[in-house]
């Protein structure tokens, strides 16, 4: 079967090499010029890495699984809000990996033959019938086939083609700034993968190592009006920062400006009525964008590519809208919930005041083997 994935980032990648391997006639589209990731650190949660072993992608990724922290939620000075018990539960779950995410795609891509790739190609357009799709780029044909996965990312051009009544994306009114840097000497163990918050402005901020010499690190904190650059970020951070856990300011400011990304925090305004429309399929954050508070959206993107995968081993061109109906039907839950489930979460980490400070008093009355037995169901779906 002529299968086209547009888009080059994690989920496209995985599913294009996953559908590959069953033997379909594959190519993979990117806009960019070269197949490439930039960024910092990603965490691929167990549920995530779960569905790369069903493509068989996850043995070159699962020796960077993360080894350190407790995990939980802290003060913005790092005293004990809610404390998981995360040795525990990676014996009952999985471990977690903490990888640098340019690292992650050239793992994933490596099996890709470099002929199935087409780069510098931003489509436009599908434009489908009962019998197939012809992908529409620089106002041209560029492919007929029988199936397109649409995996354009989270401003999808596709979604919005398919979906012109849906209202697209919506601001949460937060800013996500984050970078990477050499591991300082010191560092107090407790603060790896714990997540610091403040209940004066709502801002948040969190740790984790990438191997045994990197250090990823994020804020999450409230926006007005438009996104600043890098350095004027890494200034409002510093400043609004100044006197929680000293090693907050430490690694915001020892990290070069042009190592750290800003972004402006979005999600899907409502969820999609569905992730399959005929013989278009929906993956990533095309279908599901989410907030990142839960860790979930490359595992997310990686559970699609596993369930279309599946769906769509033996397929014939006859069967496409009918597989990709099932793929819908398995996805499309599981994914929403989670989105919804990241929102609540954005919602309780961003409160300010008194809703704040009575949270606090309720997580730290919430004993460690109730939080780690709820940590643990996050990560086995």
């Amino acid at each position: 079967m002529r299968i086209v994935v547009v888009g080059a980032g994690l989920g496209g990648v995985a599913a294009a090499v996953g559908l590959h391997r069953l033997g379909h006639e594959v190519t993979l589209i990117e806009r960019g010029a070269e197949l490439r990731e930039a960024g910092t650190g990603i965490v691929v949660m167990p549920n995530g890495l779960r569905a790369l072993d069903a493509v068989g992608l996850a043995e070159g990724v699962r020796e960077h699984a993360m080894r350190e922290g407790r995990g939980g939620l802290r003060d913005r000075r790092g005293r004990p809000l809610l404390i998981t018990d995360l040795d525990r539960v990676r014996q009952q779950i999985g471990t977690p990996v903490i990888i640098d995410r340019a690292r992650l795609h050239r793992a994933l891509r490596a099996p890709l033959p470099a002929e199935l790739v087409l780069t510098s190609t931003p489509v436009e357009r599908l434009e489908a019938d009962s019998a197939g799709v012809t992908v529409i780029a620089d106002g041209e044909a560029v492919a007929r086939v029988d199936a397109v996965i649409a995996a354009d990312g989270i401003g999808s051009r596709l979604r919005a083609q398919l979906f012109p009544g849906h209202p697209g994306l919506r601001r949460t009114g937060r800013m996500d700034l984050r970078g990477m840097l050499p591991r300082p000497p010191g560092l107090d163990a407790d603060l790896l993968t714990s997540q610091l918050v403040d209940r004066r402005n709502g801002a948040m901020f969190g740790l984790y190592p990438v191997g045994e010499n990197l250090l990823y690190w994020f804020t999450d904190s409230a926006l007005h009006g438009a996104p600043p650059d890098a350095d004027e970020a890494r200034r409002q951070m510093l400043s609004l920062m100044a006197d929680w856990h000293p090693v907050v300011a430490t690694v915001i400011e020892d990290t070069p400006a042009a190592d750290i990304y800003v972004d402006p925090i979005t999600r899907l305004a409502e969820p999609l009525p569905s992730f399959a429309v005929g013989r278009i399929a929906f993956l990533g954050d095309a279908a599901h964008a989410m907030p990142p508070d839960l860790g979930q959206g490359s595992s997310q993107a990686f559970e699609d590519a596993a369930a279309l995968t599946r769906h769509l081993t033996g397929a014939e061109p006859a069967d496409v809208p009918r597989r990709l109906l099932r793929y819908d039907a398995e996805r499309r839950p599981s994914a929403n919930r989670m989105m919804r489930a990241a929102s609540r979460q954005s919602w309780l980490t961003s409160r300010t005041g008194l809703t704040a400070s009575l949270r606090d008093a309720l997580l730290r009355a919430v004993p460690s083997r109730l939080a780690t037995r709820q940590l643990a169901a996050l990560w086995r779906v």
